[in-house]
């Protein structure tokens, strides 16, 4: 896995967990209004995945997924990825929303890398 700064580990973690905390509420949401959950459901447990993979590689947290979750989240946090870039484009030259977007960027690619490692 890819060496990154402490700050840059800290950021992610931040940063995936208010990913998991928005699609949390995304999902109570949904599920109140009797939409489809499926998406938000797939994607909110991917994330979750992912976090707890940085985490464990980081702080030593325990992760306990088999390698057909870890595939399956590795490939919704993969096809994540172009949505928030398309955001990133939109977004305004050092605006909050940018920021945020590119430190979700930078999180989803660590934890794909750190999923990715897991299935090797």
């Amino acid at each position: 896995m890819k060496t990154v700064s402490r700050e840059v580990q800290d950021l992610s973690i931040k940063s995936l967990e208010s990913t998991f905390n928005k699609l949390s509420n995304a999902y109570k949401s949904i599920t109140e209004k009797g939409s489809n959950t499926i998406p938000v459901k797939k994607r909110r447990n991917a994330v979750k995945v992912g976090l707890e993979s940085l985490e464990n590689a980081w702080n030593e947290r325990e992760f306990f997924y088999d390698k057909e979750i870890i595939s399956t989240s590795k490939d919704i946090l993969q096809s994540i990825i172009p949505s928030i870039e398309k955001q990133i484009a939109k977004a305004k030259k050092g605006s909050p929303q940018k920021t945020v977007n590119e430190r979700r960027l930078t999180a989803i690619k660590l934890a794909i890398d750190s999923l990715d490692n897991r299935l090797k």
